[in-house]
């Protein structure tokens, strides 16, 4: 029995011709059909799946800046600058996406130039923040809550779409009418989304196969393990001077 544990081979959501997507295949290693392990638990599960997944690749992939390949627009995104507002919120992509940590801000100036915001630490200040921020032309930010800033200046003026974010955000999940949808991560990781739900499936219903499944899921983790460690290869890693800041 072919259960697509093919490197190269993408796996789509469901497909009832070949019976080899996640939806399918789930079910095959459970012996169920859909009414014993509905469409709607395998979403449910595969979704979960994704945001493990995610949430190992945005913590350990170092210079790749992982993002769900479904995802239509790339992880970047303007807001407006408002004239004495220091504070600004970066929650949603566009899309409605749940942005899930910020990597780099810029503020763009009087000539449509754009510079790149130092990030600075809180707990390196002596003095309260609100004490330190005044206005002038923003240099930097502080992170002070989830995916909230404070501007390091009190802006002089309101500016159109005057700070450029860059984020990481979470995956695109499936739905229960999704059929050609592939899972949004490299395809060797496919597979995965296939044991996930399967062992899901074994646990809910009771059956006799959860620990082997469970053998199958710890293989399908250390394959994520190894894959995001390896796309770091040719990161050398150096001893870096501390500089002062000299704000």
């Amino acid at each position: 029995m072919y259960l697509a544990d093919n490197n190269n081979k993408q796996m789509v959501f469901s497909d009832t011709i070949t019976n080899l997507g996640i939806v399918q295949q789930s079910r095959t290693f459970l012996r169920v059909d859909s009414t014993q392990w509905a469409t709607s638990k395998i979403v449910n599960s595969c979704n979960n799946y994704s945001d493990m997944l995610a949430g190992y690749a945005i913590a350990t992939d170092e210079r790749f800046e992982w993002d769900d390949t479904n995802h239509t627009k790339l992880p970047i995104g303007t807001t407006n600058i408002v004239l004495d507002q220091s504070d600004y919120s970066f929650l949603t992509d566009e899309q409605g996406n749940r942005i899930i940590t910020l990597t780099r801000i810029d503020i763009k100036d009087s000539s449509g130039n754009w510079t790149r915001l130092k990030e600075l630490d809180e707990g390196e200040e002596v003095k309260a923040l609100n004490e330190v921020v005044v206005s002038g032309v923003p240099t930097g930010y502080y992170k002070i809550a989830d995916n909230i800033i404070r501007l390091n200046r009190l802006p002089e003026a309101n500016v159109t779409g005057g700070l450029k974010f860059y984020f990481q955000r979470v995956p695109s999940y499936f739905v229960a009418t999704d059929t050609t949808k592939e899972p949004g991560f490299a395809n060797l990781l496919h597979r995965g989304f296939v044991i996930a739900s399967a062992l899901d499936g074994a646990i809910a219903l009771g059956l006799p196969n959860v620990e082997a499944l469970a053998m199958e899921s710890a293989k399908e983790q250390q394959k994520m393990i190894t894959y995001f460690s390896g796309r770091n290869k040719d990161i050398h890693r150096r001893l870096k001077a501390n500089v002062e800041n000299t704000r």
